[in-house]
């Protein structure tokens, strides 16, 4: 999730699963570790293991509250989930975790926010209009807060924010797969800089200086 701040991401290579490993990527604010995988609780511990309070560690792919209440004993402080479960929210919201829980629908996005979501994630964003689908969405819903999944890249980053999203999530758009198989980070920081870049820009005041 692109934020304007500065954090550490940092991951852990598993097997298949492969993320960033003692990277700083600037503007970066949060890092989510996707719980798909054969061994999911695994990335989570070792990276808060040795991370501690120097990054917000969150989960990602969770579809249930019991996987959430595990994540959160392995250290995940932020939840994100591909699609409604309102027990899973319930769930966050008891141990007062950030839940950003999927949703498509007009009435999916709704269920979400009344049931307590502190973000509705909206996904697949780029299958159903991108950013014109967030304008659409946010003229019923102006006080929902929303973050754009699936779709969002450096030539749309910036019609997603001015469309209405709070933040965007971005995942191969960013992380080049064959650029981080070949240890190639750099690469992969120079890309999160360029969308830190468009963030900037798509939120500077117009008609002043910034």
């Amino acid at each position: 999730t692109l934020r304007l701040s500065y954090g550490r991401v940092a991951g852990y290579d598993q097997g298949t699963t492969k993320v960033p490993y003692k990277t700083t990527f600037h503007g970066l604010y949060d890092r989510s570790a996707s719980f798909d995988n054969k061994h999911p609780f695994d990335l989570p511990e070792k990276v808060a293991d040795e991370f501690g309070d120097r990054m917000t560690l969150g989960a990602g792919t969770v579809l249930d509250p019991e996987t959430a209440r595990s994540c959160m004993l392995a250290g995940a402080e932020f939840f994100v989930t591909p699609s409604l479960k309102v027990s899973t929210i319930e769930m966050c919201r008891r141990y007062s975790k950030v839940i950003m829980p999927g949703a498509l629908t007009p009435t999916e996005v709704l269920a979400a926010w009344e049931a307590g979501a502190d973000m509705v994630k909206i996904f697949p964003c780029g299958n159903v209009g991108g950013p014109a689908y967030i304008r659409a969405l946010r003229a019923p819903f102006p006080h929902i807060e929303m973050v754009p999944t699936g779709g969002v890249n450096l030539q749309n980053v910036a019609d997603f924010l001015r469309a209405g999203a709070c933040a965007v999530a971005v995942g191969s758009e960013m992380v080049n797969a064959k650029a981080l198989a070949e240890g190639r980070l750099e690469v992969i920081e120079e890309t999160a800089r360029q969308f830190l870049v468009a963030v900037q820009e798509a939120r500077r005041p117009t008609g002043g200086k910034s």
